[in-house]
C-alpha cells in the first residue's frame, strides 16, 4: 500500500511525478484526472456505470497533509459509479479500475473541490491526491427481490425516461449459459412488452433507461421465462438469462396530469381489458401492471355529476378488487390486504374484498382476523357457502394453534420441574457441599442466575 512517503510533498514535483508515471483517464485527456496504478488488479473486469462500488480511500493534499481516510473509521465506502454521488475524479478514476487494484489519482480543482475548496480542509482552487482500492463492484439491483441486475455499458442521453405505455424501439440479445438465443430490433408498448416475445425484466428495466442508453440486465427465472421456460428459444424451466438491450428511442405515454377526465375513463377501459386478458393468461405480473394504471389516473378525481362519480368509482373498485386477486396468486398477501382495505375504505361491505382479505390473512396464519372476515362476508351474504367453509377451517386452524400451544408450554413447565427436582437432589445428596465459603448455599447459588 502507498505509504506518506511514497507521495510527493510539493506540488510540482506532484505533477512532475504523475506526468512522468501515470495516464490521463479523463475523457477529453485534459490531464484533469491522472492515475498511477500502484497494484495491479486481479480479473481484468472493471465496474460499469451505475454499479455499486466499494472503496479505501485516503486523501491528502500535494503537501502530504491527510485530510480523509476510510481506513481510519475502519469501513470501506459504497457508492453507484458515474452517477455523480461522488466527485467527478471518484467516478473517473474508479471506472478505469479492475477489482483489486491499487491506485492513486492526481485530481485538478475542476474535478475534485473547485474553486470553492472545503472549509478547513482543503484552500480554494486546490489539486489533491486520492489513494483508491477497489474492494468489489456488482450491478444495480432494479428490484427489492434482487431478480433484475442491471450494469449499463454506454450511458444514455438526458434525464427522460420511458415510462407505463410509452412505445419503445430497442436492439436486443439474449443469451443462456454463453449461447445467443435472440437477436433482433424490436419496438413494444411498455407494460406489454411479453406480446412480442420480450420477458418481463426487460419490459420492467425500461423506466430506469435513457435514451441511447446499452445495458446488459441479468434476469432471475421470474423475471425471465419462468418455469416453463421457453421451448422456442431451446430454453428449459427455471433458468437465468442475460440481455443486451439498447434503447434507440421512445415515444412517452401522455402522464396523469397531461389527459383530462374523459381521456383517463376512455383509456381506462382499453386497459381494464387488457390487464383482464394478462389475467386469465396467467400473467399476473402483467395484468397488475394495466390495473395500477388505471388506479394511477384515477384515484384523485372527483367527476362532475352522479354518473361521472359512478364510473370512476366502478374503475377503482373494480382495479383494486382486480390487483387483490393478481397478488393472491403471486402469494404477496400483504398487497392483498392493502387493496382489499381500499376497496372497503370505498365500500365496507363488499362481499369479494372481505372475503379476498379473508384468505390472504388466512394464509398469513392471522386466523382469528381471517375468521372475522369471512363472518363479517356471511351478514352481507348468508348464502356465501365458500365463506362459512373458510370458517371453518379458521376454527380448525385456531384449536390446532391452541393445542400446539399447549404441548410448547407443558414440556416448558416439564423442563422446569425436572431441573427443580434435580437441584432439590443435589441439596440433599451431598450435604458437605451445602455451603460455599462465601456462606451461600449450592441451591441459592444456583438460582441467581435464573430469572422468573
Amino acid at each position: 500500500m502507498t505509504t506518506d512517503q511514497d507521495l510527493p510533498m510539493d506540488g510540482q514535483s506532484a505533477t512532475a511525478v504523475f506526468a512522468a508515471k501515470g495516464i490521463d483517464v479523463t475523457t477529453n485527456k485534459d490531464h484533469g484526472v491522472i492515475k498511477v496504478v500502484k497494484h495491479e488488479g486481479r480479473d481484468g473486469d472493471q465496474p460499469m456505470i451505475g454499479d455499486r462500488v466499494t472503496v479505501h480511500y485516503t486523501g491528502k493534499l500535494l503537501n502530504g497533509k491527510k485530510f480523509d481516510c476510510s481506513r481510519d473509521r475502519k469501513e470501506p465506502f459504497c457508492f453507484n459509479v458515474g452517477k455523480g454521488q461522488v466527485l467527478k475524479a471518484w467516478d473517473i478514476g474508479v471506472l478505469s479500475m479492475q477489482r483489486g487494484e491499487v491506485c492513486t489519482l492526481l485530481c485538478q480543482p475542476e474535478y475534485a473541490y473547485g474553486p470553492a475548496g472545503n472549509p478547513d480542509k482543503i484552500p480554494p482552487s486546490t489539486p489533491v491526491v486520492f489513494e483508491m482500492e477497489l474492494l468489489n463492484f456488482e450491478g444495480e439491483m432494479l428490484t427489492d427481490d434482487s431478480g433484475i441486475l442491471r450494469r449499463i455499458k454506454v450511458k444514455g442521453d438526458g434525464y427522460s425516461n420511458p415510462n407505463d405505455g410509452a412505445t419503445v424501439d430497442v436492439h436486443l440479445e439474449g443469451s443462456c449459459g454463453g449461447r445467443l438465443f435472440d437477436c433482433r430490433d424490436i419496438s413494444f408498448i411498455v407494460g406489454e412488452a411479453e406480446d412480442k416475445g420480450v420477458p418481463l425484466g426487460v419490459d420492467r428495466a425500461m423506466d430506469k433507461m435513457q435514451k441511447g442508453e446499452c445495458c446488459i440486465l441479468y434476469l432471475k427465472p421470474k423475471y425471465g421465462f419462468g418455469s416453463e421456460g421457453k421451448p422456442e428459444y431451446k430454453i428449459g424451466p427455471d433458468k437465468d438469462i442475460i440481455y443486451e438491450v439498447t434503447l434507440k428511442d421512445f415515444q412517452r405515454a401522455k402522464e396523469s396530469w397531461e389527459m383530462d377526465l374523459k381521456q383517463k375513463l376512455d383509456l381506462a377501459a382499453g386497459v381494464k381489458h387488457k390487464g383482464n386478458q394478462y389475467f386469465k393468461a396467467g400473467r399476473h405480473h402483467q395484468a397488475v401492471i394495466q390495473y395500477q394504471r388505471i388506479v394511477s389516473w384515477l384515484e384523485m378525481e372527483c367527476g362532475t355529476g352522479i354518473e361521472q362519480q359512478k364510473k370512476i368509482q366502478d374503475f377503482i373498485l373494480t382495479s383494486h378488487l382486480n390487483l387483490a386477486l393478481c397478488f393472491l396468486r403471486l402469494k404477496e398477501y400483504s398487497q392483498v390486504v392493502e387493496n382489499c382495505n381500499k376497496v372497503i375504505e370505498l365500500d365496507e361491505n363488499n362481499e369479494k374484498a372481505l372475503y379476498r382479505r379473508g384468505e390472504a390473512r388466512l394464509l398469513r396464519n392471522e386466523f382469528t382476523l381471517a375468521m372475522a372476515d369471512f363472518q363479517q362476508v356471511l351478514q352481507v351474504n348468508p348464502s356465501n357457502r365458500a365463506a362459512r367453509a373458510q370458517i371453518s377451517i379458521c376454527q380448525s386452524k385456531i384449536k390446532e394453534h391452541h393445542e400446539q400451544d399447549k404441548k410448547t408450554y407443558a414440556n416448558m413447565f416439564q423442563k422446569f420441574a425436572e431441573r427443580d427436582a434435580k437441584v432439590c437432589k443435589l441439596t440433599v445428596l451431598d450435604p458437605s457441599q451445602q455451603y460455599q465459603p462465601n456462606g451461600l448455599p449450592n441451591v441459592l447459588m444456583l438460582f441467581a442466575g435464573t430469572l422468573y
